[in-house]
């Protein structure tokens, strides 16, 4: 009986992924500071009018290399103070009304979904006049969310008979220009979802060199307690 009840419960997810395969991969480098100020300036000017990210602060970002002055003078706009969170200002119930659905917080979208559907997700927008906002989605079909990109990319069509996409109408970037800057925003999102995943893994390094250092003493101890014992 547990076993069908998860098979029920994995159909909904394996039915999405069916629909969606993704084959490309995101450009993510969480060494790449360069590429994570460029992702947050982004997310910043983009996301955060409409998606909170609630368990991300603003001090965080002196982890890819910003001063507090530089995140205080160029990406602090919804709140004062550094230390806050990364809230939005939007009303959940507007919000719900004029999309649908309410938009959700992208603290942790990367560990959610994963970084290269995120990225394929943002590049797959496509015009379709059948949708309320005017836009769908080849990652997620129907999707709630308008391009706010659109500017930057462009307009896509969806040709139905080869079930790719078309630029139709060229936007401010070129389109390697748009997946660069795409690429970064992921890449900044995937930092943010996990913020300290690079100190961990140089601390885990650490604790397994020490580890066999300790194994290597405790191999020698136990050798010369026992040596006289036959």
């Amino acid at each position: 009986m547990r076993h069908i009840l998860l098979g029920l419960l994995l159909l909904p997810v394996l039915a999405f992924a069916s629909e969606a395969e993704i084959t490309v991969k995101a450009p993510v480098d969480l060494g790449d500071q360069a590429s994570l100020q460029r992702g947050a300036r982004t997310f910043v000017n983009y996301c955060l009018n409409c998606h909170s990210a609630n368990y991300m602060r603003y001090n965080r970002l002196q982890d890819i290399g910003l001063s507090e002055k530089q995140i205080k003078d160029n990406l602090l706009f919804a709140t004062e103070k550094v230390g806050d969170t990364m809230q939005v200002a939007i009303d959940p119930i507007d919000a719900k009304k004029w999309f649908g659905a309410t938009p959700p917080d992208l603290s942790v979208e990367v560990r959610a979904r994963g970084a290269d559907w995120l990225y394929a997700y943002l590049r797959g927008f496509y015009k379709d006049d059948t949708r309320p906002t005017g836009w769908n989605n080849t990652v997620y079909d129907k999707v709630a969310m308008p391009h706010v990109l659109y500017e930057l990319q462009g307009v896509q069509v969806l040709n139905h008979e080869t079930h790719a996409l078309e630029l139709v109408k060229p936007g401010k970037l070129s389109p390697t220009e748009y997946d660069e800057m795409v690429g970064d925003l992921t890449n900044f999102m995937a930092f943010m979802a996990e913020p300290a995943k690079q100190s961990r893994q140089i601390i885990g390094i650490f604790v397994l060199l020490f580890l066999g250092v300790m194994l290597v003493l405790a191999k020698k101890i136990k050798a010369e307690y026992w040596k006289d014992i036959k």
